[in-house]
């Protein structure tokens, strides 16, 4: 058994199951420094596994990374995403509006500011602001694990996913002030106009194509590492929520299911628009929301 990967894995479930440290290891019978540790890549033993995934309500499979994680909390999703990237030297994206390891200083900072305004408005704002620091964190660590490690990405964005960013803004949906949401309207533009401008000058390492025909039917991603490949399935886009997020992520190491999604994501590269004629689209999209 791979102890640092279980640690890993029963952390996003920790997180998917809502319950708070302290309250899995008193079910559990031990200290909550214990449960830290075994987060941390403590030896644990078969019988621990067994019941914590009793008290998380999963296989113990799923501990094991056998077969497919389910996450149905954005917050649980974005913190098992965080580990598989930390391994990944190669990731493709297909659908989205965006590549966020590329995104904006706007983007980030409107997706702040409309996070901590729902979160403030909230019945339980405490809570609501820990856990929106905590989404935020992660996002952070995620930005700085790509400039530390600079794995290669090609990704496909969808037209359609595109138009609907400018439309509605950054982090739609939520319940925030005016003055918030036109800002998360601007930080949209300003996002698109990046993935223009990269699509032009193609940075090194990094491809972005867009599917200006077909829309991909769901957004995923292939992550590939020198031992490992995983497929990331998600309705969690990075500027969902913490707090309303509907929809269950899958992630998955399984062998025909990395392969089945290798050869749609190099169909869809083959198939979208790149360079200039790419640009060029997405340049049109922005006209056509002013």
């Amino acid at each position: 058994m791979r102890f640092a990967d279980i640690g890993q894995q029963l952390r996003a479930y920790r997180l998917e199951s809502g319950l708070r440290a302290e309250e899995i290891a008193a079910r559990l019978g031990v200290s909550r420094a214990a449960l830290y540790r075994y987060e941390k890549g403590e030896v644990i033993k078969l019988d621990t596994i067994r019941r914590l995934a009793e008290l998380l309500k999963i296989s113990p499979l799923s501990l094991l990374g056998i077969g497919v994680e389910y996450f149905s909390r954005p917050i649980a999703f974005q913190e098992r995403l965080r580990q598989v990237e930390e391994l990944a030297d190669q990731i493709l994206i297909i659908g989205g509006a965006l590549v966020y390891q590329t995104t904006t200083d706007a983007f980030d900072g409107a997706v702040a500011e409309a996070w901590t305004e729902a979160a403030d408005a909230a019945s339980e704002r405490g809570i609501a602001r820990a856990t929106t620091d905590q989404m935020l964190g992660l996002l952070t660590a995620r930005k700085k694990l790509h400039a530390g490690r600079r794995p290669t990405i090609i990704a496909v964005l969808g037209e359609a996913a595109i138009a609907r960013m400018l439309a509605e803004g950054v982090a739609p949906g939520l319940g925030v002030p005016e003055r918030t949401r036109q800002r998360c309207l601007a930080a949209a533009r300003s996002e698109a106009e990046a993935i223009a401008a990269m699509m032009e000058s193609v940075p090194i390492g990094l491809q972005i194509g867009l599917a200006s025909g077909i829309e991909p039917a769901g957004p995923f991603m292939v992550l590939r590492g020198r031992d490992r490949a995983h497929v990331v399935a998600s309705p969690f886009s990075p500027d969902t929520p913490a707090q309303s997020g509907i929809g269950v992520a899958s992630i998955t190491a399984a062998e025909e299911a990395v392969n089945a999604h290798q050869r749609v994501a190099e169909a869809a590269w083959r198939d979208a628009l790149k360079g200039a004629a790419a640009a060029a689209r997405v340049r049109e999209l922005i006209k056509a929301a002013d």
